[in-house]
């Protein structure tokens, strides 16, 4: 798997960028997605795929360790859509 050091070298090599501008533009890029999501915002990528905001139900789960019921609360997650051209790309 590709860790984000390995991510940023890609980035800089193929844009022709220092490693530093590199960081910058992928701190840049999870930054803003992070902030729109939060606010209730999507992010659309055309060819690449969509980030949203997906709510999870409150509900009851099981302690794996004690098997005593706990209750989970609602909460919202990040959810990912790839887009067609990503997942040709794939196939």
């Amino acid at each position: 798997p590709m860790n984000k050091s390995e991510l940023i070298e890609r980035m800089a090599s193929d844009a022709d960028i220092s490693k530093a501008a590199a960081e910058r533009a992928l701190e840049s890029f999870t930054t803003s997605v992070q902030s729109t999501l939060k606010k209730g915002g999507s992010v659309t990528l055309v060819g690449f795929g969509s980030w949203s905001v997906t709510k999870r139900a409150a509900r009851t789960g099981r302690n794996p360790k004690t098997g005593e019921s706990i209750k989970i609360k609602a909460r919202k997650a990040p959810k990912f859509t790839p887009g067609k051209a990503f997942k040709d790309a794939l196939n």
